[in-house]
């Protein structure tokens, strides 16, 4: 990574100064941000985090008089050019055609595993990682909390992949319960075999649909539960068409996930877990931890006093399990299969509290590992609706993005002839939700506009594959060979000097995405570099410049391009090369 020995170099150098570890003193150097102000510095070190007098009284004076004491016994060498102090930092400029042939050099070097092969990752054990997302109801909508958990847990798992981990994709599907009794005897009534064969999710919402609109019926409440009881008792005929409900439902997931560029390593369920819930009911029991309530349901305090305060019901009455019991007895189980070292959990905030009550449960059993659980929680999306109405299926929305999108490309007066269309506005539709998506904090509720999404100017998906596609093409004009032997000294202009810089900030900002889980670092990223490149490309021609000029400014448009592709890949976005 070309900021690693950038850092290496000013750690080197400070380390013998302060008398510290260089080690100690690398993720206190970071690339400074590019601004419209155009920062003179690649590098600044805060004072706060090397000063062991630097408590949160320290005035800003007393900082800004220790970077300067510290800038004075710092010299200048080979690679930094220029050292000047800040607001308690010090800063460095890197030797500008230093700058340039490292980031180039390493950037074309590493290709796709730019930024990830960073010191700043070296710390970072590499882990065996289990994360659990987009988990729809079987005959239930796969609403837009399901798109949002689909997304971001195929985020998370190609961050953690690309950093060395070892991951499991895993679908947990709702797949079990009393609505499976009701939709059984729905289906007795009003369901179709060859119906159920061609679109098994439309369908099967249907008829859960009509007889919903009878589930007060006495009648049919206790053929729902006899349905039920015959699937629990594993009754051949009532299992074979639950398991045809499953099968279909699956193979139909299967085909949508993959326009969505999302695959699953294992679909689960909570079916798997009804015999396993008993077990985790008989351990609750056996360890002093399951009470008994008037009414016959089964509770664990989670109290610190003991006084019930806090408690959490792990069985009905009938000594049946719950949701949460199907959950304890999932994660025993993936951590005896798996022997994973974490599990993350991605669905909406709604079910924060369920998922603090399952790590503490887990915790009181003498699962230790309870601790490196994690839930990933999302907010809601607010008015996302299509021409048809309200978003019932995912398909609707993949279909309305790409509709809208073609819409969009036909009539844009810089849309060139494309070989495939339809997947082209498929792939940058998907980029659009996917930007609009991920641009706040996760946990945060958003109001979605389609407009909004599918903008091509601004900060959007749409923008992202419009600068990727524009610098794929300029690299198929001028010589997309591997360019080697390139005059530095050619890209000096500052228009150049923002894109390296911007460039020296990826495993950065790899890192922050990193520790927090929050794609927003990237995305702000890929952003300001698009933006960057824009005006690069305005005032760098390529084209009618001398051939040395012209090759390096080449060079230096790919950089950018391959940073691109690389973080919207991470994103879940596809890059397109025609637009």
């Amino acid at each position: 990574m070309a900021a690693c020995c950038f850092r290496r170099s000013i750690a080197s150098q400070l380390s013998k100064v302060l008398d510290l570890p260089p080690e100690n003193l690398i993720k206190s150097i970071s690339a400074v941000p590019v601004s419209k102000k155009r920062h003179v510095a690649d590098f600044q070190l805060s004072i706060a985090s090397v000063t062991e007098d630097s408590s949160s009284e320290s005035s800003a004076q007393d900082l800004h008089l220790q970077a300067q004491k510290l800038a004075e016994r710092l010299k200048c060498d080979a690679v930094v050019s220029e050292i000047s102090t800040g607001p308690g930092t010090v800063n460095f400029r890197i030797n500008r055609e230093l700058l340039a042939k490292t980031v180039l050099q390493q950037v074309l070097k590493d290709g796709s595993e730019y930024g990830v092969k960073s010191e700043l990752f070296c710390t970072v054990p590499r882990q065996k990682v289990v994360i659990e997302f987009s988990s729809p109801n079987i005959a239930k909508k796969f609403h837009i909390g399901h798109l949002r958990s689909t997304i971001i847990g195929n985020f998370i798992a190609n961050l953690k992949v690309a950093l060395g981990h070892e991951v499991i994709r895993m679908n947990y599907l709702g797949d079990w319960g009393m609505q499976f009794g009701l939709l059984g005897v729905g289906f007795q009534c009003f369901g179709n075999k060859e119906k159920l064969k061609s679109s098994p999710l439309q369908h099967l919402f249907e008829v859960y649909v009509q007889i919903n609109k009878e589930a007060d019926d006495e009648n049919v409440k206790k053929l729902a539960k006899d349905f039920f009881r015959k699937l629990e008792e594993h009754d051949e005929q009532t299992l074979s068409l639950w398991k045809q409900f499953r099968d279909f439902s699956i193979e139909e997931y299967i085909r949508i996930y993959k326009r969505l560029g999302v695959h699953f390593d294992e679909y689960s369920g909570e079916s798997f877990y009804q015999q396993k819930s008993q077990e985790v009911l008989k351990m609750l029991e056996d360890k002093g931890l399951l009470q008994k309530t008037v009414k016959g349901t089964g509770v664990v305090d989670l109290s610190e006093k003991k006084d019930l305060s806090l408690f959490s019901t792990v069985m009905r009455s009938d000594g049946t399990s719950l949701y949460i019991t199907r959950d304890l007895a999932a994660a025993i189980d993936r951590m005896n299969k798996h022997s994973c070292d974490t599990m993350i959990y991605v669905t909406d905030k709604s079910q924060s509290s369920h998922f603090q009550h399952l790590f503490q449960i887990l915790k009181l059993m003498g699962y230790d590992w309870a601790e490196r659980c994690q839930h990933v929680s999302f907010g809601l999306v607010q008015g996302m609706k299509t021409r048809r109405g309200e978003v019932v299926f995912l398909e609707d929305v993949l279909n309305e993005v790409r509709s809208r999108m073609l819409q969009n490309m036909a009539s844009a007066k810089t849309t060139k002839e494309i070989e495939d269309p339809i997947e082209t506005a498929e792939k940058v539709g998907l980029a659009a939700l996917i930007i609009q998506d991920f641009r706040g904090l996760l946990s945060s509720d958003y109001q979605f506009s389609w407009d909004r999404a599918l903008q091509s100017r601004g900060d959007t998906g749409v923008f992202l594959q419009y600068t990727h596609a524009r610098l794929h093409s300029l690299e198929q004009m001028h010589g997309n060979e591997q360019l080697t032997d390139v005059n530095v000294a050619c890209l000096q202009e500052p228009d150049a000097i923002s894109v390296l810089q911007h460039l020296l900030r990826y495993d950065e900002v790899l890192y922050q995405s990193s520790q927090d889980l929050q794609p927003k670092h990237i995305v702000s990223y890929l952003l300001t570099l698009s933006h960057l490149a824009a005006v690069a490309h305005k005032t760098l021609p390529v084209k009618g410049s001398a051939p040395e000029v012209a090759q390096a400014r080449c060079c230096l448009f790919q950089a950018a391009r391959s940073v691109l592709a690389n973080g919207m890949k991470l994103l879940g976005i596809t890059p397109v090369t025609q637009m």
